[in-house]
């Protein structure tokens, strides 16, 4: 494998196909890149997929998407600066999109922009079991399975782009009596529809962006009542009538749940929005981050390239808490193709280098102290990601839209998404809303469009 690059790209979700777009931009003749997918599409956790538990080989399903799930940020902080929304669209829309129209707009880019078809480096329903990097050779031997036919594989590579994601291995905590409870008990993973607990009185678990949705999405759809409960800290949103917190469960009694402030009520379902844990189990021991979920993982630089083992060459993305996310995958993406086709104008550092600066970004993430200061350390992030890539350096400045985004939320946590931005690429306005999110229950891509 001397003087050429064989890269591996696992997963194509958002981050895995941004890293093939790149490369494909770049069309380094010395490069031959590989994706494995293990299902039988691209976009990952954009698509729907009924199924919870396993899927049709047995394999833990991937995917959390829900019915009539809108985004929970607005479009124009997600927008990629080389194709705007209105590049794909052809008009102005709103600023917050549902699941259909916004997966949409991602395939478009990868269609429309790419200078190959892409898919044609995709190797479908290929789960890859194991990597391991070998030292004398100096590469990577990856042990894939072709799960429609079982057939078990070695191949090595020079490179490997772990893109797997953070939200597919569910946390699911334990509460006293949990055992008792004669309802249904699910986590926010295999949550696919709210028209499930109409009529239902709904216990929340959790304080994050999937409770605050998932208990929106309850009430929206007819849930009698719903309580979320808090392990630190609360929301504290102005919630509609049919919404409160309550700190963290104590125990469960039947159909009773007890909580830390010795309050008490009955609920019909638990629903655990605890959020997931890093498993990499794939990977070897060495080769295998482990952290909490964090806006910059340790053992990192530049937030991606693994400093721990592989000599350099492995690298994970998107496994950082997001605001920013799909122009931050594509910023690291594109700095990770550049780094692997050795096309950075700044000289490689050494290992130590690397080190002492990764660890800079990590004590800094331990000390934001607020959701603005948070916004402001990823827009830093993707500024340095950039640096001497080629990628936008507006991309960072949208960081504005985000501060506006939980101001509006702050005010009104029903409303916000039927809230206007301007492009910060494009210029274009947004599009008013044809309806209240809340009053809209149509989540089609025509309906969406046409207004």
């Amino acid at each position: 494998m001397e003087g050429k690059r064989k890269v591996c790209i696992i997963g194509a979700g958002p981050c895995g196909t941004s890293a093939l777009f790149h490369f494909d931009q770049i069309s380094d003749s010395s490069t031959e890149v590989v994706c494995y997918e293990k299902s039988d599409t691209w976009l990952g956790l954009w698509n729907f997929t009924w199924m919870t538990g396993t899927d049709e080989f047995g394999e833990p399903c991937h995917g959390g998407m829900y019915k009539h799930l809108w985004s929970n940020g607005p479009k124009e902080g997600l927008e990629y600066p080389y194709y705007t929304f209105t590049d794909h669209f052809g008009k102005a829309i709103p600023s917050f999109l549902p699941r259909p129209a916004m997966r949409d707009y991602l395939e478009g880019r990868l269609v429309k922009k790419s200078n190959s078809e892409l898919k044609q480096y995709i190797k479908w329903n290929i789960a890859v079991r194991y990597v391991r990097y070998n030292k004398k050779s100096d590469d990577f031997t990856v042990t894939a399975e072709d799960l429609k036919t079982g057939h078990t594989f070695d191949t090595n590579f020079t490179h490997v782009i772990v893109a797997v994601g953070i939200f597919n291995s569910p946390d699911k905590p334990y509460f006293e009596g949990i055992e008792t409870f004669p309802g249904r008990i699910i986590h926010s993973h295999d949550f696919r529809d709210a028209t499930q607990f109409k009529g239902q009185r709904v216990l929340v678990v959790g304080a994050k962006y999937s409770a605050e949705d998932i208990a929106l999405q309850c009430l929206k759809f007819g849930a009698k009542s719903i309580v979320t409960s808090y392990r630190s800290s609360p929301m504290n949103f102005k919630w509609p009538v049919g919404i409160e917190e309550r700190p963290l469960v104590q125990k469960i009694e039947g159909k009773v749940v007890h909580f830390l402030d010795g309050s008490s009520t009955e609920v019909d379902s638990i629903i655990l929005s605890t959020g997931y844990k890093y498993k990499f189990p794939f990977m070897e021991e060495n080769l295998r981050l482990s952290s909490s979920r964090t806006f910059y993982p340790a053992g990192l630089y530049k937030g991606s390239l693994w400093l721990q083992g592989g000599d350099r060459k492995l690298f994970y993305m998107g496994i950082q808490d997001q605001f920013f996310s799909f122009t931050m995958f594509d910023a690291q993406g594109l700095w990770i193709c550049r780094y692997i086709t050795d096309t950075l104008p700044n000289k490689p550092k050494s290992c130590e280098e690397m080190k002492k600066e990764g660890q800079k970004w990590v004590q800094r993430c331990k000390s934001l102290k607020d959701i603005h200061e948070q916004i402001d350390f990823q827009a830093d992030f993707i500024k340095d990601l950039s640096n001497g890539t080629g990628y936008s350096p507006d991309v960072p400045k949208a960081n504005k839209f985000f501060h506006k985004w939980d101001s509006d939320k702050r005010a009104n946590i029903v409303t916000y998404r039927d809230q206007q931005f301007k492009s910060l690429y494009s210029g274009t306005e947004t599009a008013p809303c044809s309806k209240p999110w809340f009053q809209n229950f149509d989540d089609s891509i025509d309906s969406f469009v046409k207004g």
